[in-house]
């Protein structure tokens, strides 16, 4: 392995645990967490299309909704998920993750983010969420 190949593989480590941290604080509910993920300018824009913009507002609506509708929901990679990492510079990552189910919801989403790294630390700094369909099951690749 080279020197390079294993700064790729911490810098994956370093965006999984991100993911990881934002899956753990909703899981916990914790709105003040979840939010901590994020950059302060982020955006996130949900299933339905609403649009969070900042750190402040993400973690508001959050704060409704695990105390509403989400109570108690867990987020929950599905056996069949993927997570894809495509560092498109260095400190800039795409993250897409497939089969994600929230336990209240039948359906499964796919997770789109952007992860930044500011100041050696990793935030995300968009969130977008789709529900997947069941015509949905067609992905297409440039090959």
């Amino acid at each position: 392995m080279t020197l390079q190949q294993a700064a790729a593989q911490d810098e994956t480590g370093d965006v999984q645990a991100l993911l990881g941290r934002m899956t753990e604080a909703w899981n916990a509910g914790d709105a003040a967490a979840f939010a901590g993920q994020f950059t302060d300018e982020a955006a996130f824009v949900s299933w339905q299309g609403n649009r969070d913009s900042g750190r402040a507002a993400i973690e508001a609506s959050h704060r409704l909704l695990f105390a509403g509708p989400l109570k108690g929901a867990r987020m929950d990679e599905d056996g069949d998920s993927t997570v894809e990492i495509t560092f498109l510079a260095p400190d800039v990552a795409l993250v897409v993750v497939d089969e994600v189910r929230v336990s209240n919801s039948p359906t499964a989403l796919v997770i789109t983010l952007t992860a930044v790294r500011r100041g050696g630390r990793w935030r995300f700094a968009s969130f977008q969420n789709t529900r997947k369909t069941a015509e949905a099951t067609v992905t297409v690749t440039a090959g």
